[in-house]
Order: structure tokens, then C-alpha cells, then sequence
């Protein structure tokens, strides 16, 4: 009986409203896919997509957390017309990148922007894993080196919430260049004596984590995101062993020094605040 209800409630929404970013329609109900819990969506929205019962993290969009970590009326987006080409003339890739800047609303797998966190200025750039699965394509490798010259420049620390599944495909080897780039930017960037925090977020995988993800002064996990460079299937038949079931998981990498620390998303604002406050430079 609750199951048809919470079917109805859910159907008279969808008739009444639509997600524009999305595409898909709002739901009044949501069922925790770990828990199976019934949540009110609007309460699971107000925890940043966090359960309240067993605080598993469900997806975000970049442009929800942007919007809970900075504070109001301080953000200024950077370097929003740069957006992906087909330099390879790879066949119906353009169309595909239309088709998610139609369902995202976003230019790119990234979103940079400066802004204060609990009054302390950064550069932050968020990875949104719904743009081609949060690739690394040569026009999100150009964004987040711009985003490290850019702070450089204005003696700024630079935070990165990575998602991604590795080099976009589509580019080829031009994809597998943005790690190397990257890596230079973010060089000169501590050089200059700047703060680089990299915060891992799920998905974290293949050439991201393997270069500037893993880089970071330093580098934090959300809770319950998967890191890692190869799949657990590709490891285990390549070693031939059984791999522990936490394997690859921010808190199985916190246990064995690879992260400085595991953060619950609700706590994300406050947690980086301090860290910035800490880190400041003196006026």
C-alpha cells in the first residue's frame, strides 16, 4: 500500500515539474540505494544527497555542491568558454557532447570558480561525472591548468573535487597530454608557496588519479568513494588474487597513508574552511 502511494506521489510530480539540468523528472520520494530507506527528496537535498540514515553519499551535481561550499554572492565562474572540440573528427562525438551539455546544462566535465569559503578566497573546480562520465579531454585539461595559472597569479589556493573515469577516449593521446600539463601548472603553483588541496570524490579513476588527484598538499576522500587507477577485475586477474571487498575505497586508502583524511560531504564547507584558515597567508 505505502509502495503505491509513494508511486502516485512520485507519478503527480512527474506530471507537475521538471529537472532542467537533469532532464528527468523530480521525484517527492527517494529510496537510499544502500540503505533502501524511503527519504523525503527535499530533506536528502538540504544534506547535500547525503542518506540521514546511513549517510551514504548519492551523486551530486557540480553546480549543487559550488553552491553549498561557497558562500552566497561571492562566486565568479572562470574560463566558461572552453569547451571540448573533436580534434580527431571522431565519429559521433560531437553529437554526444551536445547531447550532455542538453542533459547538464554544463559546457564542460568541469566547473571552475573563485570564491570564499567561510570567508577565505579560492580557486575551486568540480568535476561533474554526468558530462561524459567526468573525462579528462584536452578542454577540461586546458580549464584546470588555467585554473592553477590563474591562481598563481592571484596568490590563490586551488581545491579539486575529482570524478572522473579516466583520459576521454574520443582525444586520444591529446587526452593522456592534459596529465602532464596539468602537472606542470599545478608545479609552478607550488613553487610559488600556494595551497593545492585535492578532494577524491566517486568515482576517482584511471588518468586523474594517477596525476594531479594524488598530487595534492593535501588529499582527502569522500566518504564511500571508489579511488583507484584500474578496475578491481583488471587487478584481480592480473595478480590472481581476491581483493579485500573495501579495496579502493577512500576509507581503504585512508587505513594504508595513501589520504590525509576521509570527509562526510555535510561537514565538506566546514572542513575546508579550517583548512584554509590554517593555511592563510598573512596580510
Amino acid at each position: 500500500m505505502l509502495k503505491d502511494i509513494f508511486f502516485k506521489l512520485n507519478k503527480k510530480a512527474s506530471d507537475d515539474k521538471r529537472n532542467d539540468h537533469l532532464g528527468e523528472t523530480e521525484k517527492i520520494m527517494t529510496k537510499c540505494p544502500n540503505c533502501k530507506k524511503i527519504l523525503y527528496s527535499k530533506d536528502l537535498h538540504k544534506r547535500l544527497n547525503v542518506c540521514s540514515n546511513c549517510d551514504y553519499h548519492l551523486p551530486i551535481t557540480s553546480t549543487d555542491r559550488m553552491a553549498a561550499l561557497l558562500d552566497i554572492d561571492t562566486e565568479e565562474r572562470l574560463f566558461e568558454n572552453v569547451t571540448s572540440g573533436n580534434p580527431l573528427n571522431f565519429p559521433n562525438y560531437e553529437e554526444k557532447l551536445q547531447s550532455d551539455k542538453e542533459k547538464t546544462g554544463l559546457n564542460e566535465a568541469l566547473v571552475v570558480s573563485r570564491g570564499k569559503i567561510m570567508g577565505h578566497e579560492a580557486v575551486v573546480a568540480i568535476m561533474d561525472a554526468r558530462f561524459r562520465m567526468g573525462s579528462m579531454g584536452s578542454a577540461l585539461g586546458e580549464k584546470l591548468a588555467r585554473s592553477f595559472t590563474y591562481a598563481t597569479e592571484h596568490r590563490l589556493p586551488v581545491i579539486i573535487f575529482t570524478a572522473s573515469g579516466g583520459a576521454r577516449m574520443q582525444e586520444g593521446i591529446l587526452s593522456l597530454m592534459q596529465m602532464a600539463k596539468v602537472s606542470v601548472a599545478l608545479e609552478r603553483h607550488s613553487k610559488a608557496g600556494l595551497l593545492y588541496i585535492s578532494y577524491m570524490t566517486n568515482p576517482t579513476t584511471g588518468g586523474v588519479s594517477a596525476s594531479f588527484a594524488s598530487v595534492g598538499d593535501i588529499n582527502i576522500g569522500e566518504s564511500g568513494a571508489l579511488i583507484g587507477f584500474a578496475g578491481r577485475r583488471v587487478i584481480e586477474e592480473t595478480i590472481k588474487e581476491k581483493l579485500p571487498d573495501d579495496f579502493q575505497t577512500a576509507e581503504f586508502l585512508l587505513k594504508h597513508g595513501q589520504l590525509d583524511d576521509v570527509v562526510n560531504r555535510t561537514n565538506m564547507k566546514r572542513y575546508l574552511g579550517t583548512l584554509l584558515n590554517m593555511h592563510s597567508e598573512v596580510n
